[in-house]
């Protein structure tokens, strides 16, 4: 297994799989008994929790039948003793964007059967996450409008049912603590017993003889149906698993539409008792507010897949292909009968159905044997037996490749044990180099006790091609102390994180590049050169012939970047290469950093690109004031005095700014920022 650089320790122990989750907004949610916590990795203590209420059960109907009947095989899961409170058997975070203060929602499904979802408390200024939608609810409402799927259902709205608890001295002939509930209707006999299947609870109590009695409730005006419906119906709205999908939603040039627009989207898949998944398209709220409590996103059911005859146990999701205009998904699911199948999903359908349809999905692969990395071509899966396994896809099949098994400067606790007897669940980092894996070790001795942990492993150097060869400008004698296909990989790997934060569609998260890239520095600061001048290379060309004109030069390119890219040179260079300086001393180009391989002259040339790159942001981000602003004043439906009077003290700073700097910005920022002078005045 890989190493370990962090780990938190909880206080409950793990109940099911699947029980931690990373988000894009860099938070790991982990499962605990009837509770979720929720932690940030940089500093691991608990930042939010979500407590599960108990609920009601769905009203399905009235068992039609005799007190045999009660003691069917089917009904024996609902004879049993369970707890008041359900545990959490399944969670997952929603891409950025869908909740009302353009965040993540958490979905958490219960041993109940419920899915709920649920938001950060931007609102309310509390601990306790907010509940915002039920999905179980509407699955209920759908199904009973579909009459469950089937044709024939003995009705009892007409008849006058009276039901009532027997003695509780009495007791069946098999000596089971069976409760009847009597239906006193003309045209049956009067002793005929019938129990209101999923609107009644069986809650032990024991006397002072330790005898057990039972409380029944029940509704009178509940279809009769039959002791196979019940199951049946009970296995369709008894949820297991949870899992979104990426964002669907693109414009017609293939870039991904703003998170305001109706159709950005992503796709809850919930997988049921009976096999059964059904999929839930879920909108992004037309206006982010963190004044509003309410969640506004439009939600649908598009589909239904019958993917197993068992339980469905774990869904996954990934993007398939490149081609974002017409997006295409891989849907991993696995069953309690050990399979696990890769699905080919039509994204495009899901995104423009109006209907629930059936045919959007296609087999690609059964294996045995999940969180999906490095844009879906690797899945890793982890079980109980303390199994930890990485594969990767290729063409229509999966292959087992090794786990990563040399990591960058490594970070250790010695209050976690390192060995585990089981793995519960794990989730991969936003930026696919770091992999959280919730662990259980039972200490076996006199008294037999449960520890639970996270276990944050490095996955950067993942081997991700079966058949690689050496890359030419990987000199292993130059990077001593890891293997040089890992150095190959991990270059790959960092580089290819780093692009896919070009989007600027996609949060800013770039927490496990950041700490990747500081644990290599303590060990090969060459080698962490060597990838930020090739990262560098890709923006401003290969041209260069040495790192030290790169970095002379690179400052004449920056107005041709875009302002992610800025972004991400002013955060790499702030928080790796110049971690040593202090932020009130930044500007000073006196500042001499240790253990670096760097020449004062290259830490000056840092110095300068930084200094130039936030410049650079900030004339952008003040000329995109100015402009806005000028662009309300022209709309002849906004009040002039409103405008000016919010941005009076703001607009001043922007023209101090642009006066200052008069030798360093653009024309066009100097005309806007004469233009909004004139404003002022009048």
């Amino acid at each position: 297994m890989s190493s370990r650089f962090q780990s938190a320790v909880l206080g409950s122990s793990p109940v099911y799989p699947s029980a931690v989750v990373w988000s894009d907004e860099n938070l790991v949610a982990v499962a605990c008994g009837s509770t979720v916590s929720i932690l940030n990795p940089g500093n691991p203590v608990v930042r939010g929790v979500i407590t599960i209420p108990s609920s009601e059960p769905f009203p399905l109907g009235v068992i039609d039948g005799g007190e045999e009947d009660l003691l069917h095989g089917c009904l024996l899961p609902f004879h049993l003793s369970r707890d008041a409170r359900p545990c959490v058997r399944s969670i997952s975070w929603s891409p950025v964007g869908l909740a009302n203060n353009a965040g993540c929602l958490l979905a958490v499904c219960t041993t109940g059967g419920r899915v709920k979802l649920y938001r950060f408390p931007f609102c309310e200024f509390s601990v306790e996450w907010i509940e915002v939608m039920d999905v179980s609810e509407m699955l209920y409402n759908y199904f009973k409008t579909t009459s469950f799927g089937e044709s024939h259902i003995i009705s009892s709205e007409s008849s006058d049912v009276t039901l009532r608890r027997e003695s509780a001295d009495h007791e069946c002939a098999s000596d089971l603590p069976v409760s009847s509930l009597v239906k006193d209707c003309k045209r049956r006999k009067p002793n005929a017993a019938s129990v209101a299947a999923q609107d009644w609870q069986i809650i032990p109590v024991s006397d002072r003889f330790g005898k057990t009695q039972e409380k029944v409730t029940a509704d009178c005006n509940l279809p009769l149906i039959t002791v196979q419906q019940y199951a049946s119906r009970s296995a369709m709205l008894m949820s297991l698993t949870v899992a979104w999908s990426p964002i669907l939603g693109t414009s017609g040039n293939g870039v991904a539409i703003p998170h305001n627009y109706s159709n950005y989207c992503s796709i809850l898949a919930i997988g049921g008792k009976c096999g059964r998944i059904s999929l839930w398209r879920i909108h992004a709220p037309e206006i982010y507010s963190i004044d509003s409590a309410k969640c506004s996103s439009k939600v649908s059911l598009v589909g239904l897949l019958k993917a197993h005859d068992t339980w469905i146990t774990a869904i996954n999701w990934a993007q398939y292909g490149s081609d974002v205009s017409k997006p295409h998904l891989l849907l991993a699911t696995g069953s309690s009968d050990g399979r696990v199948k890769i699905w080919r999903v039509n994204g495009e359908e899901l995104l423009m159905s109006s209907e629930v349809i059936n045919d959007s999905f296609s087999l690609l692969k059964e294996v045995t044997g999940l969180a999906w990395a490095f844009d879906g071509r690797c899945l890793y899966s982890c079980s109980q037996d303390n199994s930890f396994k990485s594969w990767i896809l290729v063409g229509n099949s999966l292959c087992e490749v090794p786990n990563p098994s040399h990591s960058p400067g490594l970070k250790s606790s010695p209050d976690v044990p390192y060995v585990f007897d089981s793995c519960f669940g794990l989730a991969v980092s936003p930026g696919n180099l770091a992999i959280a894996v919730y662990c259980l070790n039972i200490c076996h001795g006199i008294s037999r006790t449960h520890r639970a942990a996270v276990e944050f492993l490095w996955i950067g150097g993942q081997q991700l091609d079966i058949s690689s060869g050496a890359c030419p400008d990987i000199d292993n004698e130059s990077f001593p102390g890891l293997p040089e296909k890992v150095l190959i990989w991990w270059e790959c790997n960092m580089l290819w994180s780093l692009g896919q934060y070009e989007n600027p569609s996609r949060i800013l998260n770039i927490w496990d590049i950041v700490a990747a890239l500081l644990a290599f520095k303590q060990s090969a600061p060459e080698y962490v050169e060597h990838i930020l001048l090739k990262w560098l290379t890709s923006y401003f060309g290969s041209q260069f012939g040495n790192s030290m004109t790169l970095l002379s030069e690179a400052f004449k390119f920056l107005p041709k970047l875009s302002s992610r890219q800025l972004h991400l040179i002013n955060i790499i260079i702030r928080h790796v290469v110049l971690k040593e300086c202090k932020a009130d001393h930044m500007s000073s180009k006196q500042q001499e950093l240790k253990g670096l391989s760097v020449t004062k002259d290259q830490v000056n040339l840092w110095m300068e690109l930084l200094l130039s790159s936030e410049n650079e942001l900030l004339e952008r981000l003040v000329g995109f004031s100015f402009s806005a602003i000028l662009s309300l004043l022209s709309n002849s439906s906004v009040d002039s005095f409103e405008v000016g009077c919010g941005s009076l003290d703001g607009l001043r700073q922007m023209e101090q700014w642009v006066s200052h700097n008069e030798k360093n910005v653009k024309d066009h920022s100097k005309f806007l920022a004469a233009k909004v002078g004139k404003v002022e005045k009048r």
